[in-house]
């Protein structure tokens, strides 16, 4: 298989500017998303489409908290199912109410706002007196993203000059490195400026360019290089500096830096970004795009492939580009020590917090397509937290280990009414561990994340209340199902199918990892796995919800429970398979999100519909467009890209490609026998 040649035909070429279509430099732990420019030279024209960011998984801030608010102080009391009152961190029925101001809702504000992503900073081209550059001033725009290399090379003309950028990431430091090449630079008619923010935690955009006295940025200058130290509140990191001979930084305000050249037609800038000083001095632009192309090119050529050139359905040029495209963003994006929030490291969404239920669809891929490390490495997030979510269980009067939805870096969740009672993350840390099992069958692999999954096990068995009339045990109430269509009725929701199915799989699973490392079984956890309610069903198919009764719309997570759940015997594939059918002749597709259509390809795949998965994958739908840069789009303004549907679809991807638990034999399963002619390389199967 040519890997070179199946990725370079998907290199991302632009002649023009498009809000919507950055490009981003990255590791897994830190990313910078350039304009045509190659650098963040048009903020303002992004600012609608795909916001231009520069982040970091470490670097986060918290606004200062004189009332002294802790999450207690966003509690409501819910009643069970078993008659316990058990607190939940909800928002409250006054918190859209402006005349309100109490404690509980100004405490619900605080704990939603932080912490919050930082925007390290934006380092773009501008005149030499710092004035910015107009988007109009450009012509003959040609950037292209090479991804085997992991560089952005641009050119354009500037007042009918060429420049010519060059922009890469280092593959271990957070060091951004960019050459620049133009005439305009030895006339002195172009510099290249670097801003800081001050951080703020509003929904999307992180950065507050308003706020001058309430941070600092205090430098220090050592011949071609300047040390940065960025004080914000009780927040404190370090960028710096380093430049080629032949080129001046100036101060031009409290916050604002502009490298001028002398007399020199090219300029070589890195830029260090720290949660500590830094003492090294950085590796050079030359060094750093040398390291970033032995990384992706080891990247591209251990990991899975997929050839798809030689199917005949027209639509398989497409789907190959996503895959390869959706290799490279999750690389970058979902690859980091943290769980990622939802749109990675280009740009906030929920004020940069990450979703727990969404970091299966970021990373689990990464087993599949045999980048494990790359799923390891936010896996020790679990482990690190693990007594935040053993507090939270205990709160509530569980045993375990609760994990919520929507969380900062310490593990403390954000007062919602829909995440802080939604459940289905619940299990997966033990799929997580699972999957890693699965490549790295060890004692060691068990032993490291034994505790996690038992705990995570402990709490679920706790969780489910027994009910005597129907002899079985019930999932809720209070709970929130993973289609989030019936969270007004979240004090009286009970038993989802997704959920239902997933608890099976996850309590069985946890036992037997107790086996594996020669522990008994725990009855209690048998008891509840075997004696669950049965999924719902009303004509014949699965439902969301055996009560209240949900609308057609929004995540139709029913068909998760025999697809995204592996097959655990509670599941008709029958029944399944009608309810795959169904779903797709009469969902509203409009209120979908980018996740949706892998789950219902990897549906497709365990009920024997080929040909529904391929169709599921493709399906034209607002939720399911995936721009020029690779990004799953979602909406407008907030929410430009969607990275799980870029994982999702890996997933799904993999599963068609190399198969499941139960498959059948032969090659691809997944794909259809007519049109798919797929050659698949180095992918493992799906449980």
């Amino acid at each position: 298989m040519d890997r070179y040649r199946i990725v370079a035909r998907h290199t991302v070429r632009q002649t023009s500017a498009d809000p919507l279509e950055p490009l981003s430099v990255g590791n897994g732990e830190f990313a910078f998303t350039a304009d045509v420019t190659g650098l963040q030279t048009f903020p303002t024209f992004h600012a609608e489409g795909m916001r231009l960011g520069t982040q970091a998984q470490w670097a986060w801030h918290a606004a200062p908290n004189p009332e002294g608010f802790v999450l207690e102080d966003s509690f409501e009391d819910y009643e069970t199912a078993g008659g316990r009152t058990v607190p939940y961190a909800t928002t409250g029925p006054d918190f859209g109410d402006p005349s309100a101001d109490h404690r509980g809702k100004r405490a619900r504000q605080w704990l939603r706002e932080n912490p919050h992503r930082v925007d390290l900073g934006r380092i773009g081209f501008v005149r030499p007196d710092g004035s910015p550059l107009q988007l109009r001033d450009l012509g003959a725009v040609s950037q292209r993203l090479d991804l085997w290399r992991g560089r952005i090379e641009s050119r354009f003309e500037l007042d009918g000059t060429l420049v010519e950028v060059t922009t890469t990431c280092d593959p271990e430091l957070d060091l951004l490195a960019v050459r620049i090449e133009s005439p305009l630079l030895a006339k002195g008619e172009l510099a290249i400026g670097t801003r800081f923010p001050y951080a703020v935690g509003n929904w999307s955009d992180p950065s507050d360019w308003a706020a001058p006295t309430r941070h600092r940025s205090d430098i220090t200058v050592r011949g071609n290089r300047a040390d940065i130290e960025r004080v914000l509140d009780d927040d404190v990191h370090h960028v710096v500096l380093a430049w080629s001979n032949g080129a001046k930084l100036k101060q031009v305000g409290p916050h604002e830096f502009v490298l001028h050249s002398d007399g020199i037609g090219v300029v070589e800038l890195t830029a260090t970004f720290s949660p500590t000083p830094v003492a090294a001095t950085p590796p050079t632009v030359a060094e750093t795009l040398a390291t970033a192309e032995i990384h992706w090119a080891e990247f591209w050529s251990t990991g899975g492939m997929v050839d798809l050139s030689g199917c005949t359905d027209p639509r398989a040029e497409e789907l190959e580009r996503r895959i390869v495209l959706s290799q490279y963003l999750t690389a970058i994006h979902c690859a980091g020590s943290t769980p990622p929030q939802e749109t990675g490291l280009v740009t906030n969404s929920w004020r940069g917090k990450f979703h727990l239920e969404m970091h299966w669809w970021h990373a689990a891929h990464f087993a599949l397509w045999n980048h494990t490390p790359l799923l390891e490495r936010s896996l020790a997030w679990y482990e690190r937290t693990l007594p935040v979510a053993q507090e939270n269980a205990r709160v509530q009067g569980y045993s375990g280990a609760r994990w919520p939805k929507q969380v900062g870096p310490q593990g403390r969740e954000s007062p919602s009414d829909v995440g802080a009672i939604l459940i289905w993350q619940q299990p997966h840390p033990i799929y997580f561990a699972e999957l890693v099992w699965r490549r790295q069958p060890s004692r060691r692999t068990l032993e490291r994340f034994a505790r996690v999954v038992f705990e995570s096990a402990a709490f679920m068995a706790a969780y489910a209340t027994w009910d005597p009339r129907h002899e079985r045990f019930d999932l809720g109430p209070p709970l929130v199902s993973a289609q989030e269509k019936a969270y007004p009725s979240r004090a009286e929701a009970r038993n989802p199918s997704f959920e239902l199915a997933y608890w099976a799989w996850g309590l069985e699973t946890a036992q037997a990892w107790r086996e594996r490392l020669g522990l008994a079984r725990i009855p209690a956890w048998d008891a509840v796995a075997k004696q669950l309610a049965p999924l719902p069903m009303r004509n014949g198919l699965y439902v969301e919800l055996e009560h209240p009764v949900t609308e057609r719309e929004g995540h139709p997570t029913m068909v998760g429970a025999l697809g995204f759940v592996p097959d655990v015997g509670q599941v008709q594939p029958e029944r399944m398979r009608a309810t795959l059918r169904d779903v797709l002749s009469r969902w509203e597709w409009s209120d979908t999100w980018g996740w949706d259509y892998p789950l219902l390809a990897m549906t497709a795949c365990r009920v024997g519909e080929p040909r529904l998965a391929v169709d599921a994958l493709l399906m034209d739908a607002p939720k399911n467009h995936y721009l020029g840069n690779g990004h799953n789009f979602q909406r407008p303004g907030t929410l430009p890209l969607y990275l799980p549907g870029n994982g999702g679809l890996l997933y799904a991807v993999a599963m068609m490609a190399a198969g499941w638990d139960g498959a059948p034999d032969g090659p691809t399963p997944g794909f259809p026998s007519t049109g798919w002619q797929v050659r698949a390389e180095n992918i493992s199967p799906a449980p």
